[in-house]
């Protein structure tokens, strides 16, 4: 893909080739690759992954996954495996839709799927068709990604989101109704005492006990440095 730029994650841990236009994986892939409880030797799956951000970050923090990867895009994919490739990571990156469940299924069962996905329902959508397709939803909206993760999850697996705060409320109900319970909420705060922007949903398949909603993490000091908190998963690699 040409008009691209490299770019390091994990304070260098990851090497990242991205489009220098247009959509680019920020602090959401890797908060939300912080928040999947995977452990050495389970598989996992990321839906939509773009140029590989999210499961290159989980793979560079828990060894010996068994990486899945599906991107709708096909320059994205063929970035994503390039990445995955410059990595050493052994991650298979198939071309395919979040509403072909039978594809899910196909590649599942998995302990652990997560997603970043396009959250905005309505507005006017930005310039270029791959930016456009990874901010705004389909037809389908959040629930066609809540059925592709549940689908490829075995019983007790967990699907993991990440989404505007504004969403949290849309991404619960899209989970609960693909059959994940048991939801934890992680509300991201930009500073100590300020409303979340973004929140972590997980939730678990064939989870049937109470809700959780955790104590927001807290991004920034006053002053815009990273708290030392932040600072662990962003740059050390420490799970949330």
């Amino acid at each position: 893909m040409s008009g691209t730029t490299d770019d390091l994650l994990l304070g260098g841990r990851v090497r990242l080739r991205q489009p220098a236009q247009g959509f680019r994986a920020g602090l959401d892939a890797v908060l939300l690759a912080a928040f999947v409880p995977a452990r050495p030797g389970d598989r996992v799956l990321e839906a939509g992954c773009g140029s590989g951000a999210a499961f290159l970050c989980l793979a560079a923090r828990v060894p010996g996954l068994e990486v899945t990867a599906v991107e709708r895009e096909p320059a994205m994919a063929a970035l994503a495996r390039e990445n995955a490739a410059a990595n050493g990571v052994a991650a298979t990156v198939e071309d395919g839709d979040v509403a072909d469940v039978a594809l899910a299924r196909r590649l599942g069962p998995v302990e652990h799927a997560f997603a970043n996905p396009p959250y905005w329902p309505g507005g006017t959508p930005p310039p270029g068709a791959i930016r456009r397709a990874a901010t705004h939803e389909g037809a389908s909206g959040l629930d066609a990604w809540a059925r592709f993760l549940a689908a490829a999850l075995k019983d007790g697996g967990t699907a993991s989101l990440v989404l505007p705060a504004a969403r949290f409320d849309a991404g619960v109900a899209a989970l609960r109704d693909a059959g994940c319970g048991a939801t934890t909420l992680l509300p991201l705060a930009p500073r100590a005492g300020q409303a979340a922007k973004r929140v972590l949903i997980r939730a678990r398949r064939g989870g049937r006990g109470p809700a959780t909603l955790l104590p927001p993490f807290v991004l920034h000091e006053a002053d815009g440095r990273f708290t030392a908190a932040a600072e662990s998963v962003l740059r050390d690699a420490a799970p949330i």
